[in-house]
């Protein structure tokens, strides 16, 4: 791609900013994605951390996420190095040198126990001789200077320390005015991060050009290095940013693992091209599956990653990355492509089910500001099939997404406003589901809030929208929702009152109607109009007790919520996009149970709370809180959707929770619903978390809801030593009442997910190997994996990304 430099100038993006250089790539469970430029960390730069070991150059405090193969960029997320000994000081390491400052601006200063000068031109320093400015600090037995030439030389064993580096070596020589110093028999240690090994000889040419020889590195602990990297040859150059290595090995506790004939690598925050680190992984619908991605550095301002992916039982996949940055606009481009999908015929032959040969995922994502107070955004997405991320998803959980959204906006926003037009589109990516359940297209769509202080605590506002629903097959047409408003709220410690009244017009403009499918519209131009007032009010009541010799405060905080909606007859109203809200403890505070503008819910009702909480007095821990409510009826309710009857309960199922902590390990929730109407519960949660050990944590669930589902859920993650955990998960339904018809289990109980694997941490190496089975689509198909990968602390993994997975999973996992 050509790009005049001069008519298109390159933004840089200063770091953490939301616009600047592209940052260097990382990977993660379902993709390559764009992150913030990280810190620079000398521990990753071995050519770079033995450089700044020479006494002409001072060390930064933070090097480049870079790792030290060169060939490969690692991903900059934080390294716990916890089962690491205190960074294994060299044993000539001197505290308390100062750690902030400038070096440039302090003098430096030289002494010996004895100092001699033979002519005018010609110092010698010797026994303990020292120069020391601010935080550096050199020593040797013996020191000679020519001021006439600048050579100068020091006698092992000489040893260096600054602010981030310790470093020793049996002898020095260089030239001050050259800037050139050459080192023998070197062994360092970087203090600021981790990292230590050894080089033959370090030469400094001048202060941007070094080159190394039989050089180490490695983040482990000095006694027990579990993996090395070695170079025979090591040619520095800082002008570039980058490294040549030549003969470069990788082991693994002294065993050769990979060796490189030649590499060149970054050695700062510039971006280089080359390989990222591959993704392995297995399963028995895809095989072996390895991605082995390769970076290219186009320009400072967009970049590539081509992601060639084999899976042996599927085929080849071509993907790739795009990323851009310019003055006003960021993005990125993904796409993937299968010319010929293998496994498609054994799709066919096995289950019936019919897949197109060429598979293919793109998807663009884009934000681009319009000013101070307007932006646009893209986020559009598209699969070849229904079946797509069933098949080659990347994130553990992909297969779940049943509809896949692709949408486009123009926003703006000011200090009592926010607006927006743009539209949405969703495609079905679960085969289960039929073009029926396809979501309306929303294009256009408009919004425009607003709210104002009028007069006094008084104040007016508006939500509104517009949209244009259209979808195959059936009605199409647009609707308009209002609802302006007056409130008057009242907040204060011990109480609030909150009183608003508005009204909500929805008018709508139908086309294709179809009176043999839908006899009761009959309106090409239906409209709503109502009222609604609320009256949200509440008080705050404290006390202080003691329990067990620790002073708590207790509150109690009654509740009361009166809505009135007078009933509006809606049987001609389409339904387009709105639903009704599962009941819970929050529906008790809202003035419509449904989501979206087709329903309005008609009401007269009171709802009643009560909440208590119990807190540490000291810390303001809340250990404690339970709440309680219903609402109460006066008159039917009479709004309903289709086929469902008007309800004439008086008051509501009641609505239970409670959230108890224990301690800082124990934590119990437990959420219920019964219904008084029916004499039956509808909803039922117990959760039990507890926390042990270091990093230990065992979670127990069971969830119930009525005629939906019944489900037991246990997973845990157990220190069995300071090194090694184990992790596991089994999500089991009791039963399944809403089994398609194709599963062969049908409602019988059966596992969901289950999986089981352990984790091996030492200082610089950690390992983490999972076997999964699932249920990966509702027809009730299982899949098994494997999973593996293996993280080079300070350096990058290799393998199937899995902690999102396990997060997800595991609740509370670290």
């Amino acid at each position: 791609m050509a790009t005049n430099r001069a008519a298109r100038p390159r933004p840089a993006l200063p770091r953490g900013g939301s616009f600047g250089k592209l940052a260097p790539p990382f990977q993660d469970e379902t993709s390559l994605v764009l992150p913030n430029p990280a810190p620079a960390h000398a521990r990753r730069r071995l050519a770079l951390a033995i450089l700044l070991a020479l006494p002409a150059t001072a060390p930064a405090a933070d090097g480049a996420p870079n790792c030290p193969v060169g060939i490969l960029q690692c991903p900059p997320k934080p390294t716990s190095w916890a089962m690491c000994h205190k960074n294994d000081l060299l044993d000539f390491y001197v505290p308390g040198l100062p750690t902030e400052g400038d070096r440039s601006a302090v003098p430096r200063d030289a002494s010996a126990r004895k100092v001699s000068a033979p002519d005018k031109t010609h110092y010698m320093l010797e026994g303990d001789a020292q120069i020391r400015q601010l935080d550096l600090l050199l020593r040797a037995p013996k020191l000679t200077y020519d001021s006439e030439t600048t050579d100068y030389s020091a006698s092992g064993p000489v040893h260096y320390q600054d602010r981030g580096l310790l470093l020793s070596a049996q002898g020095a020589k260089g030239n001050a005015d050259l800037d050139q110093c050459t080192l023998d028999g070197v062994r360092y240690q970087l203090l600021s991060a981790r990292g230590n090994g050894v080089a033959q000889v370090a030469v400094m040419d001048d202060p941007d050009h070094a080159r190394l020889r039989g050089a180490t590195y490695s983040t482990c602990d000095l006694g027990s290095q579990a993996w090395a990297f070695s170079a025979r040859e090591l040619d520095l150059d800082r002008a570039e940013g980058v490294a040549r290595g030549r003969d470069l090995t990788f082991r693994i506790h002294n065993v050769p693992v990979f060796w490189l004939p030649y590499a060149r690598f970054p050695i700062d925050d510039r971006r280089s091209s080359g390989f990222l680190y591959p993704s392995i992984g297995y399963s028995n619908r895809r095989g072996l599956d390895l991605t082995l991605p390769y970076y290219l550095n186009l320009a400072p301002n967009y970049d590539a990653t081509l992601l060639p992916r084999v899976m042996t039982d599927r085929g080849l996949m071509l993907g790739g990355e795009f990323r851009y940055l310019t003055d006003s606009s960021s993005g990125t481009v993904n796409a993937e492509f299968m010319p010929h999908d293998r496994g498609a015929a054994d799709e066919e032959r096995q289950y019936g089910i019919s897949l197109p040969s060429q598979r293919w995922w793109y998807q663009w994502r884009n934000t681009t500001s319009l000013g101070a107070n307007w932006s646009a955004g893209v986020d559009l997405n598209r699969v070849s099939d229904n079946r797509y991320f069933e098949d080659f998803g990347r994130g553990l959980y992909s297969s779940v997404i049943s509809f896949l959204p692709s949408s486009a906006y123009l926003r703006g926003r000011g200090s009592w406003w926010n607006a927006s037009i743009g539209g949405d589109e969703y495609q079905i990516t679960d085969p289960t589901l039929t073009s029926v359940s396809e979501p309306y297209r929303r294009v256009p769509r408009a919004t425009f809030t607003a709210e104002h202080a009028l007069l006094g605590g008084l104040a007016g506002g508006v939500d509104s929208e517009f949209v244009a629903f259209s979808k195959n097959h059936a009605i199409d047409g647009q609707r308009l929702d209002l609802f302006p408003y007056l409130a008057y709220p009242i907040e204060t410690a011990a109480y609030f009152v909150r009183p608003q009244l508005g009204y909500r017009y929805t008018a709508y403009s139908l086309d294709h109607l179809d009176p043999a499918d839908n006899p009761l519209l009959t309106q090409r131009r239906p409209s709503r109009g109502v009222p609604i007032f609320s009256l949200d009010a509440g008080l705050v009541f404290e006390r202080s007790l003691t329990l067990g010799g620790e002073a708590w405060t207790q509150t109690l905080e009654p509740r009361a919520y009166y809505l009135r909606v007078p009933y509006r007859d809606q049987s001609e109203l389409p339904l387009f996009d709105t639903q009704e809200i599962p009941f819970s403890f929050g529906e008790l505070f809202r003035s419509n149970r449904f989501v979206g503008a087709d329903r309005q819910m008609d009401a007269n009702n009171l709802s009643l709370a009560l909440t208590s909480r119990l807190l540490e007095s000291a810390s303001g821990t809340e250990r404690l809180s339970a709440s309680i409510g219903q609402i109460r009826y006066f008159e039917d309710q009479r709004v309903q959707l289709p086929n469902v009857p008007p309800t004439d309960f008086g008051g509501s199922t009641y609505a239970g929770e409670i959230d108890l902590r224990l301690s800082d390990r124990w934590r119990i929730v437990l959420d219920q619903q019964w219904n008084p109407n029916t004499h039956r519960t509808d909803l039922s949660t117990v959760s039990v978390q507890n926390r042990f050990g270091s990093d230990g944590i065992v979670n127990v669930s069971y969830r119930y809801r009525r005629d939906f589902l019944e489900q037991v859920d246990v997973s845990a993650a157990i220190p069995l030593t300071p090194a090694w955990r184990l992790i596991a998960r089994e999500n089991y339904a009791l039963n399944n009442p809403l089994a398609s018809p194709l599963d062969p289990h049908g409602t019988r109980g059966r596992t969901l997910e289950r999986f089981v694997g352990v984790e091996h941490d030492t200082c610089c190496l950690a390992w983490r190997v999972i076997a999964r089975h699932w249920i990966r689509n509702a027809q009730g198909q299982a899949d098994n994996a494997l999973y593996f990968e293996i993280e080079f602390k300070g350096v990058g993994s290799v393998g199937q990304k899995t902690d999102g997975f396990l997060r997800r999973g595991i609740l509370g996992y670290q």
